[in-house]
């Protein structure tokens, strides 16, 4: 059936005043362009339908709660008191529960030492998702630290003045941001003078076996590839985002999780269950072709199957730690001021003392 025109319908005169006013020019808006990667919109429909069935989510946080585990840990080498602090991100309030854990050291050769929650007085816990955010509302933990839950507009806003917190904390957010460069920027905008972002984002090789696995079964069974997993920063450019954005002495660390389950359809469900489904702009409306599922899993197992007949799925996570500058902070030496031949440590030759 051939698509209905309406040129027959107008008169001439109609037609050529159409054609005059149809050019339009394309205008930039103010301010850098941004790449828009993510469908936020869809990232957060999958937050709210994994919050809503508040069991199950709970038993898939097993990935959430062991990176806040790691990230709180780096809170151990800053030895100050913080009167308040942003988690943005903040899922279901897994760093608000992991700070008010007794002995947070994981060196068990050390002394005991007071929940993180004692050196904090008060914290904002942000998600653009209210049900996930107050999922565990009524969990014992929120007696033990003083909490406040905000529901943000969207996590790539922050909707907080100037020289504001003491601290920000992120963890298993920030790699679902479009424009992670603004957002930096924003969160060093919030920050007091001297005072320190922790943040933890899946990283560059994060399911790998799971992406192979699929993009070969596409091209076996449809002759082409579609994106089902969401693309990931690269820790190389870590460091640069943060230095860009104002951070000073800037730490980077990488740490790969491997979980091991019975089959990628449930890795696939537990990553939904999470809200860690794939919010790609331009992907695959509807769920994937059986064939391609089918072949996906036998491909996983043949490349990367353990040998108890489980499928490993490594998490890279991408840990970095910036300072906002303020007085007093250390500062690099000069280039070209080193005493030391570096060159001559590496070699074997040891430190010459100059005379």
């Amino acid at each position: 059936m051939k698509p209905l025109s309406l040129r027959p319908y107008l008169s001439p005169p109609a037609v050529r005043r159409r054609l005059l006013l149809s050019r339009n020019y394309a205008v930039q808006a103010p301010g850098a362009p941004t790449l828009q990667v993510f469908n936020r919109n869809t990232k957060y429909l999958q937050k709210e339908r994994a919050a809503a069935d508040a069991e199950h989510s709970r038993k898939v946080d097993y990935l959430k709660d062991e990176v806040a585990t790691r990230l709180c840990e780096r809170l151990l080498d800053i030895k100050r008191q913080f009167p308040h602090v942003l988690d943005l991100g903040a899922h279901a309030c897994n760093i608000a529960r992991i700070l008010t854990l007794p002995n947070p050291d994981p060196d068990p050769s050390g002394p005991s030492s007071p929940p993180l929650s004692t050196r904090i007085s008060h914290l904002t816990a942000a998600d653009s998702s209210p049900t996930l955010l107050h999922r565990d509302a009524s969990l014992p933990f929120n007696d033990l630290i003083p909490i406040t839950r905000a529901t943000l507009q969207d996590e790539e806003y922050i909707p907080y003045p100037e020289n504001h917190f003491d601290a920000v904390l992120s963890s298993l957010s920030l790699h679902w941001i479009n424009n992670l460069p603004s957002l930096l920027a924003q969160i060093a905008h919030i920050l007091k003078p001297d005072a320190p972002f922790l943040a933890a984002i899946f990283g560059g090789d994060t399911l790998y076996e799971l992406r192979t696995a699929l993009q070969l079964a596409d091209l076996d069974r449809r002759g082409g590839v579609s994106p089902h997993v969401s693309p990931l920063a690269d820790v190389r450019d870590v460091g640069g985002l943060l230095g860009k954005a104002g951070f000073k002495m800037l730490t980077v660390d990488v740490d790969d999780i491997i979980v091991d389950y019975p089959s990628s359809f449930a890795l696939m469900q537990d990553l939904q269950a999470m809200g860690e489904g794939n919010a790609v702009l331009g992907r695959e409306m509807g769920g994937m072709r059986r064939e391609v599922l089918a072949a996906s899993e036998a491909i996983y197992r043949e490349l990367y199957g353990n040998k108890d007949g489980s499928l490993p799925a490594t998490f890279r996570v991408i840990y970095m730690i910036g300072w906002k500058a303020g007085e007093g902070q250390p500062e690099p030496l000069p280039r070209g001021s080193g005493q030391i031949n570096m060159k001559d440590i590496l070699e074997g030759g040891g430190i010459k003392e100059s005379n």
